[in-house]
């Protein structure tokens, strides 16, 4: 199924973590940002979709697969936004004997990293966060109704953001 085919269907987490990072950038590029952060807000579910250096090797399966499954820590995000365009939020995350929110961050509507078109940036560098943390950003364009994507990326000191992976949000699956 090609991109454009999967823009005009009925797009779900699973159908999102099929597709390669080339696939996914796309995706992203061709997706919306909403006129009001306030759609985000709540627990969303998330899923991590691809490590962008395994993409292509026989790791990627497998790292897919860990990110479907109930064992993977991190559930999703969650938001809280008061005003139109700016908020806050965090990731939740699930671990043996804990489960929590952690690594907050905070969002605004910005231009990518990637693309320089407009995104909704997940902004981490507060000192409430550990200091790598910091430097992690994430973007989010909407693909389709109440399904986001997007890129987490580490600002490097030199050179553009590396591109870590790419992740989904579903508000249509609150948890």
């Amino acid at each position: 199924m090609t991109v454009m085919a999967l823009q005009k269907s009925v797009l779900t987490l699973d159908d999102l973590a099929r597709l390669s990072a080339e696939e996914l950038g796309g995706l992203y590029q061709a997706g919306d940002v909403p006129a009001n952060l306030a759609v985000l807000n709540g627990a969303t579910r998330g899923r991590m979709l691809a490590v962008t250096a395994l993409d292509g090797s026989p790791l990627a399966g497998l790292v897919r697969t860990i990110a479907a499954s109930r064992f993977f820590p991190w559930e999703g995000k969650s938001f809280d936004t008061r005003a139109r365009k700016s908020g806050h939020g965090d990731n939740r995350l699930r671990l043996p004997f804990y489960r929590g929110h952690w690594f907050g961050f905070r969002t605004r509507f910005g231009r990518s990293l990637l693309d320089g078109a407009e995104c909704i940036m997940l902004d981490y560098d507060s000192v409430a966060n550990p200091r790598p943390v910091r430097r992690i950003r994430d973007e989010l364009r909407e693909v389709v109704p109440g399904l986001y994507m997007g890129p987490a990326m580490w600002r490097r000191r030199k050179g553009g953001p590396l591109l870590l992976l790419w992740f989904a949000l579903d508000t249509r699956q609150s948890r």
